[in-house]
């Protein structure tokens, strides 16, 4: 095998859950092979670099295997490398990530009577 469909291999390396999900990251340009977007049927090949948009940021990574199938965490770490680059991009985000304040984090559930009250106040009723 030399060369495989980019949504296979991106749902096959566990950047994404469904092969739907990364048919949608190709067609919002999310993803670009070696500087161009990229579409779903395009092939990959190997050593080719790819730049993929996620939730959990931006990764930079060198395809140094192909695999059509999707198999276990450890195996689909083998088929890229990340770039140093993007490492360091991604840890620096994290750090952002963890130092921001979580305000939805403090309420836990419904309002209680007393939350109920000052929120009525607070609108002016």
């Amino acid at each position: 095998m030399t060369r495989v469909r980019m949504d296979k291999w991106l749902w096959a390396a566990r950047f994404f859950k469904t092969r739907a999900l990364a048919v949608k990251a190709c067609e919002i340009n999310r993803i670009d092979c070696n500087g161009q977007p990229a579409k779903a049927s395009r092939e990959v090949k190997v050593g080719d670099l790819l730049r993929i948009k996620i939730e959990s940021g931006e990764w930079t990574v060198e395809v140094l295997g192909l695999s059509e199938m999707r198999g276990p965490a450890s195996v689909a770490q083998t088929l890229f490398a990340e770039t140093e680059e993007s490492k360091v991009a991604r840890s620096k985000l994290a750090e952002e990530r963890k130092s921001m304040l979580h305000f939805e984090a403090e309420r836990e559930g419904r309002p209680s009577k007393r939350d109920r009250r000052d929120l009525s106040r607070l609108r002016g009723r």
